[in-house]
Parts: C-alpha cells; sequence; structure tokens
C-alpha cells in the first residue's frame, strides 16, 4: 500500500507535457512556417542552456516591442482621426505598456508553452507579468520575421483594444485608483465578476462588472479578463467624475502579485 502511495505522489509530481503549439499558434492566429521562431520566443533566459542571451526570447522582444509600437501606432492613427498627437501618445503608452502586454500573453494563454529553467517553474514563472509580457512582444518579433509586418499587424490587431481608454487616471492603474477611493471611504475593496463571456476559446471575450458598496456596478468589455476589469474600474471612476479631476488619498493599494492573481486575469 505504501508503495503504490508512492508511486502516486511521484506521478503528480511529474511535470506535465507541455500542450502543442498548434494550440497556441491557434489563439494567436497566426501558423508558423518556421516553428522554430516560435519555439525560441517562448525560451526564458534560464533555459537558453549554453547559447545564453543569443538562444533565449531577448532578441524577438527587442524586434516584437518595435513592431508592437509601429503596429498600435498604426491603429491609433486610423482609429482616431480627430486626435491630436498628446491623445495618441496617451494611447499609445497604454497600449504597449508592461501590463497590457502580458493580459495578451495570458489571454493566448502562454504560460504552459513557455520552455522556463527549474528555478524560474518553482518561482511561478509561468505566471510572471514582466516574463509574460517579454514572450508577448518575442511572439509579435517572432511573427514579423515569419510572415512579415501585414501579419504581424493584423496579430496586434486582433489582441489589443486600440478603442479602450487605457490610461490609468492621474498616472494610476484604474484598478488601484478605485481600491484607493473606496477604502479612503471606508468601503470594502471593490468586487470584480464575469458578467459574461463571449467568442472562441482562442479569442474569447469578457464582459466584467465591478461593484462598490452604495453605488452602481460599472461594466467593462475586453479580451482579457484584466482589461475587462481595468474598463469596468475606468467606467466607475468616469462616472463618479473621480477621472475628470477628483483627489484620490494617497493611501496605498495592496499590490496584486503573480502568485496570487489567476492566470486567466
Amino acid at each position: 500500500m505504501d508503495g503504490e502511495a508512492r508511486a502516486s505522489s511521484r506521478a503528480r509530481r511529474a511535470p506535465r507535457p507541455k500542450p502543442g503549439l498548434d494550440i497556441l499558434e491557434a489563439r494567436i492566429g497566426h501558423v508558423f512556417a518556421d516553428k522554430t521562431l516560435l519555439a525560441r520566443a517562448l525560451t526564458h533566459v534560464s533555459k537558453a542552456g549554453g547559447s545564453g542571451r543569443i538562444g533565449s526570447y531577448q532578441r524577438l522582444e527587442f524586434l516584437g516591442d518595435r513592431v508592437l509600437g509601429l503596429a498600435i501606432a498604426d491603429l491609433l492613427y486610423a482609429a482616431f482621426p480627430g486626435a491630436d498627437e498628446g491623445d495618441l501618445s496617451r494611447r499609445l503608452a497604454g497600449l504597449v505598456r508592461r501590463e497590457t502586454c502580458a493580459a495578451v500573453a495570458r489571454a493566448w494563454d502562454v504560460g504552459p508553452h513557455l520552455a522556463l529553467g527549474p528555478g524560474e517553474v518553482q518561482g511561478g514563472g509561468r505566471r510572471n507579468q514582466t516574463i509574460l509580457a517579454d514572450a508577448c512582444e518575442a511572439i509579435l518579433g517572432a511573427v514579423f520575421l515569419d510572415a512579415g509586418y501585414a501579419t504581424a499587424k493584423a496579430t496586434v490587431d486582433a489582441a489589443f483594444a486600440p478603442a479602450t481608454d487605457t490610461a490609468a487616471p492621474r498616472g494610476r492603474d484604474a484598478k488601484s485608483a478605485l481600491q484607493e477611493w473606496a477604502m479612503a471611504r471606508g468601503l470594502a475593496i471593490p468586487l470584480y465578476e464575469v458578467a459574461e463571456r463571449s467568442g472562441p476559446d482562442h479569442a474569447p471575450r469578457f464582459r466584467i462588472a465591478v461593484r462598490v458598496d452604495g453605488i452602481e456596478p460599472g461594466y467593462g468589455d475586453g479580451p482579457s479578463k484584466r482589461l475587462a476589469e481595468q474598463e469596468a474600474a475606468r467606467s466607475v471612476l468616469e462616472r463618479e467624475g473621480i477621472a475628470a479631476g477628483e483627489t484620490i488619498p494617497s493611501a496605498e493599494a495592496p499590490n496584486e502579485t503573480d502568485e496570487g492573481r489567476n492566470p486567466d486575469a
């Protein structure tokens, strides 16, 4: 009996096989002609072995960062013909920031596909915001090399939301700003829940409701739970006049951690 228990315990600890890259390709919306590009885009420096940084996703991340910036600028220029440079720059900064890239990587469910060293695996690297954001940019760089700018831009168009006002009030993340506002008034921390989920598994859409004691719920839509939560928080801030100029007290909101964040967020 003890032998069976030990065997069962070893089976539970054994690493699970990674899902096929074809599943990730379906979520990204691009089938790679050169599969090695996608494999490299998923390889963290801790797993690159003797090739070190050259064998990791870092060079592709550098390229993808530039591809993303150009594609988003292209998107915004077409989507907001009446916007001035300042407005376009603000929106650009919101869409290319680390949090947004990490949210896109989560929507693609990149985590299980990452090639990480043992230390990064044990440290929660598959949910680490920085690693996910870097991998997102590396994947875009890989798409660009594999199929050119038009395909890379189509990937960005499908994954990022140019119509979303991603600038946080007074430089703050919208969820953090709403939480600070509620805490300063002795209210409970805002609660977020999925009101509706639609779309296929590889391109889901979420409608999130945020509830704060004493005021009407706010709603937000997005390609990931995290982006939809940000939009829901922003809708409350704007409706309550906070984004229009009300000072948010300086109470520090607890930081979200990678370990505590839902992988689907």
